[in-house]
């Protein structure tokens, strides 16, 4: 998870609101010290973390509890906006009115410029835009190598030229062909630091080809220097927002994303992951309710767009609800989950999951079981499929044969199926009560942070 200290730390912090009696200001001055320590240890700058903690210490002074809140709930949410409003208040919009779009990288040498170039591409070629890549890139040793790799992951077309060494003629000679696509995204060279020959190409650069966005794109793992970068950057070239690279396995990440805010340049993209779908747009409610273990259900509906269609999850939906779905359509869900991304980054923004503290070896287990299971059903003849009840031993044996699954896998797929059969009788005789469902199986639904 990104940022997962940071996230286990609030979240504990909260729980401890949730079981206390009483608020009173020894659970307050408790509550300010561990978000002081959880903000420090992911490495946000000491001034930043006090002015926070005054800020949320002032607030819960002064404001009345509103109706229908309890106090607990209402100090927990004085938590939320706080943090919402340290990492930007709302989300950037990117408003494509023009085509083509064009989007200029900038940045320092290993910063993640050109990874983040074929993030975006795909990102937006995803959304159903015609787009591009253009490299610029003239001073690195193999950039235009590394464009073209990363291209061929997005599945884009490239447009560079290894031999010319002046990045504007390149432009130049590209620009009628650009002229063709929605978005074009100008992957630009960096230095080990803001120099003057760096500041001068840039400004070149952005006076030629007019981008209608100057992203920065900052690594994470610089922590509050980041600060600093982004207000050179943005006073230089007039950056329009922030790309923060390499936020997954790094603990320096809250100090990079508080730093850019602090500095006046909104993040608008993170990196994620190491994979070309390791891309998500920022959006500070979203993450804070994240790292606090309340979900972000619109990342999750984003993704689940992105991984099937409307209609077809209507349908299934259909199907889920009459008790008349198969493991052909087993299949497909299974299939869309996985193009989501990981079962653990799924996790993270299913409101009241995190706070389940499901066990990553877990998470593991299940997603190589998913695996396991697709390739069996490839396995399956179109009469097992469809009617998984006709399953013998010896269909077993000849499925397990065929697909190299072991049959005790094949049982437990089989046994997954029927229990997704009795939950939709359940449902329908629950009549969507989701709290009954639960308890017949035996568990408790997890909620968000009610007291």
């Amino acid at each position: 998870m990104v940022l997962e200290k940071l996230g286990d730390s609030l979240k504990s912090t909260l729980q401890k609101i949730a079981r206390a009696v009483f608020v009173d200001d020894k659970l307050i001055n408790e509550l300010v010290k561990d978000i002081q320590r959880a903000l420090l240890q992911a490495d946000v700058n000491v001034q930043l973390v006090f002015d926070l903690t005054n800020n949320i210490k002032e607030r819960i002074k002064k404001e009345e509890t509103p109706p229908g809140l309890t106090k607990k709930e209402h100090l927990i949410n004085i938590v939320y906006e706080t943090l919402v409003d340290f990492l930007g208040k709302e989300q950037y919009k990117i408003d494509i009115k023009e085509k083509p779009f064009k989007i200029m990288l900038v940045g320092l040498f290993g910063s993640g410029k050109t990874t983040s170039a074929g993030k975006l591409a795909k990102y937006f070629a995803k959304r159903g835009n015609k787009v591009a890549l253009l490299g610029l890139d003239i001073h690195r040793p193999a950039a235009m190598e590394q464009i073209e790799q990363i291209a061929k992951q997005a599945n884009v077309p490239v447009f560079m030229d290894k031999k010319e060494k002046n990045p504007i003629k390149i432009y130049n000679n590209y620009k009628n062909e650009l002229s063709k696509f929605d978005i074009v995204i100008i992957d630009t060279a960096g230095r080990d630091a803001l120099s003057k020959e760096l500041i001068e190409e840039i400004e070149n650069l952005n006076d030629e080809i007019r981008p209608n966005e100057n992203f920065l794109v900052i690594s994470a793992d610089i922590g509050q220097a980041a600060q600093r970068q982004a207000e050179q950057f943005h006073k230089s070239c007039s950056i329009t927002g922030v790309i923060v690279s390499k936020m997954d396995g790094t603990a320096r990440g809250g100090g990079a994303l508080t730093a850019c805010s602090v500095a006046q340049a909104p993040i608008v993209f993170i990196g994620v992951g190491e994979k070309i779908d390791d891309l998500e747009h920022f959006n500070p409610k979203g993450f804070v309710g994240r790292i606090l273990g309340m979900g972000d259900l619109e990342a999750l509906l984003e993704k689940a767009k992105e991984a099937i269609k409307v209609e077809d999850a209507e349908d299934l939906g259909k199907k889920f609800l009459k008790g008349e779905f198969n493991l052909l359509d087993l299949y497909e869900q299974m299939a869309a989950m996985k193009s989501m991304g990981s079962l653990k980054k799924l996790v993270e923004m299913i409101p009241g999951f995190s706070s389940l503290h499901l066990p990553k070896e877990m998470l593991d287990v299940q997603e190589g079981k998913l695996e396991k299971w697709k390739i069996a059903m490839q396995s399956m003849t179109k009469e097992e499929l469809e009617d998984p009840d006709v399953m013998s031993n010896e269909r077993l044996e000849r499925i397990s044969k065929g697909s190299g699954v072991q049959i005790s896998a094949i049982r437990e797929l089989i046994k997954q199926y029927r229990q997704s059969k009795k939950m939709v009788k359940l449902f329908k005789g629950s009549k969507g009560d989701m709290g009954k469902i639960m308890k017949k199986f035996g568990g408790q639904l997890p909620g968000n942070f009610k007291m």
